[in-house]
């Protein structure tokens, strides 16, 4: 039966049993005794040694089992190691994480390192756990939170349940270090040493602000109001500061948000495009479409030109924000400035490209006659192929709209006008004009005849399309189809309601806008079309 022992190890009471104690007690006083060369930190250490070696204890502690034993024991020191492992204080900290067993931790845990905190020190231990800079989990955080508010929802669940790195242990197992005597040792006097320094280096500061206090005419009255003018000037930096990495961190925000536009931009359509699906997703220029350079190319050439720009801002704002960003090397700058100047020099060669691909205007006419007899009526008609697309009510636009024909793309529009005038035969007749533009003459006048426009003629009826279609790569061009029916004299013409925006130049001696005349039967005289059954109307 062994006697037991009531200890308060780290702040915390244990029951150990007396063989444990005094194997305990012999352990502690040789590692004092290891430290007794050098006391700076000693006391540090060994309360560090003892907080470490209290977490070990409670680890061991059960409901069965409350009490300490002499193999508890065994097993810390092993853990903890020897004090006659170190006793070569000279040996370096980077030596000795390169040993077996006495680096790297087998896992790291996950504290709060206020130490390099911005506001609570969550990224920085994040940083520590993933081996990352903290800048990037911090960029990370901000993007959650502009783009889905998750961020900042994320960061505060951290910030409760992840707790701080107050003791050296918690410290080294943040930074993946074994804790051991050693680890403990160097890390204390590592901070020691870093202290001193900011001491010795505050109290030089001072020293010479009182050694040129008294140089100045031997007055010590203008120190204080100097120190007090210091005073102030670092309240100013430091005011300043805040809003600089402010204005940095907005500059950020405002740049990640046009790059990543433009990078799902670029991704639709170097895949998309490529693959034939990316028309629909992205709607671009009409003047790229008819470059010689495929558009595609000189659609990413635009996306550089418009995005490096905001790069070199995204990357001014993580410097304003944190000095751990570097700038980029002069080489790596260098090739960002001839990419970016040769997508330039394209857009600008294709704009010059388009800008004489349309300097001319082509005309393709054609003429066909209406095989009606004096005494019939013309019935004039407009329709649209709901199948290419639907149109609720027709009506004429400049619009060009991509629609598939027969499996082929093309440029569906409705720019179509229609005039009805007096024939110079006695024979009814119609005039079908194309006009395209071209970068010559030659050039106008093949795409306006490749303008694709149809009409269909029953008994006296004339229906005219309310669209025409051309080749995709004209969709720049300005095009327009003009539709002249010729009416002899003395003969009718009734204008249906489907007409209504397809209509110009109607001229009739009833003095009737182009929205009047619709669905009303005319008769050509000499001076122009006059109605016949809205007579009565215009009298009352």
């Amino acid at each position: 039966m062994n006697k037991t022992i009531n200890i308060n190890l780290g702040g915390y009471f244990f029951h150990i049993d007396e063989t444990a104690y005094k194997k305990l007690k012999k352990y502690l006083d040789a590692i004092a005794k290891s430290l007794s060369d050098d006391p700076e930190g000693k006391n540090e250490i060994i309360a560090d040694i003892e907080a470490r070696i209290c977490e070990l204890l409670s680890e061991k502690i059960t409901e069965t089992r409350q009490v300490v034993n002499e193999l508890d024991i065994h097993h810390i020191i092993k853990i903890m190691g020897e004090p006659e492992d170190y006793s070569d204080n000279d040996e370096s900290f980077e030596e000795t994480k390169s040993k077996s067993n006495n680096g790297k931790n087998n896992f790291k845990k996950l504290f709060r390192d206020r130490e390099n905190r911005f506001i609570s020190g969550v990224s920085s231990g994040i940083a520590h756990y993933l081996d990352l800079d903290v800048v990037w989990i911090r960029i990370a955080f901000i993007l959650l939170t502009v783009f889905s508010g998750m961020g900042l929802i994320a960061y505060i669940v951290f910030w409760i349940v992840t707790p701080e790195a107050k003791t050296t242990a918690e410290k080294l197992q943040m930074e993946g270090e074994r804790v051991t005597i050693d680890n403990i040792e160097k890390k204390i006097r590592e901070e020691f040493s870093s202290i001193k320094e900011t001491i010795e280096d505050g109290a030089n500061n001072v020293k010479k602000k009182v050694a040129d206090g008294f140089q100045r005419n031997g007055k010590n009255t203008t120190s204080g109001l100097q120190d007090l003018l210091n005073v102030i000037g670092n309240m100013i930096t430091v005011v300043f500061n805040v809003i600089g990495k402010f204005i940095g961190l907005i500059i950020v925000i405002f740049s990640s948000i046009i790059l990543i536009s433009i990078f799902f931009g670029v991704f639709s359509l170097g895949s998309f495009e490529l693959l034939g699906y990316g028309d629909n997703l992205i709607n671009l220029p009409d003047f790229v479409y008819d470059s010689i350079i495929p558009y595609w190319i000189l659609s990413i050439c635009m996306f550089i030109v418009i995005g490096f720009p905001f790069l070199i801002l995204f990357i001014l704002g993580l410097r304003i924000i944190s000095s751990n960003i570097k700038q980029f090397s002069k080489t790596v700058s260098l090739s960002l400035l001839s990419v970016w100047i040769v997508a330039l020099l394209t857009i600008v060669f294709a704009g010059i490209d388009i800008g004489t691909s349309d300097a001319y205007n082509g005309t393709k006419i054609e003429n066909y006659p209406l095989n009606l007899s004096s005494k019939d009526t013309l019935f004039l008609k407009m329709i649209n192929d709901d199948e290419l697309y639907f149109q609720d009510k027709l009506r004429r636009s400049t619009k060009r709209i991509k629609v598939e024909d027969n499996g082929v793309k093309k440029i569906y529009s409705t720019n179509v006008k229609v005039s009805v005038e007096k024939s110079n035969t006695e024979n009814f007749t119609f005039k079908i004009r194309k006009v395209s533009e071209g970068r010559n003459k030659n050039k106008a006048n093949e795409k306006a005849a490749k303008i694709d426009y149809r009409y269909s003629i029953k008994d006296s009826t004339l229906k005219l399309n309310a669209f025409f279609l051309s080749h995709l790569n004209h969709r720049s061009s300005d095009e327009i189809v003009y539709v002249t029916i010729y009416v002899p004299e003395g003969n009718t013409v009734f204008i249906d309601t489907s007409t209504h925006s397809f209509l110009y130049r109607i001229k009739n001696s009833n003095n009737l806008y182009h929205g009047d005349v619709t669905n009303h039967f005319f008769e050509m005289t000499e001076k122009g079309l006059n109605c016949t059954d809205c007579i009565k109307q215009l009298k009352m």
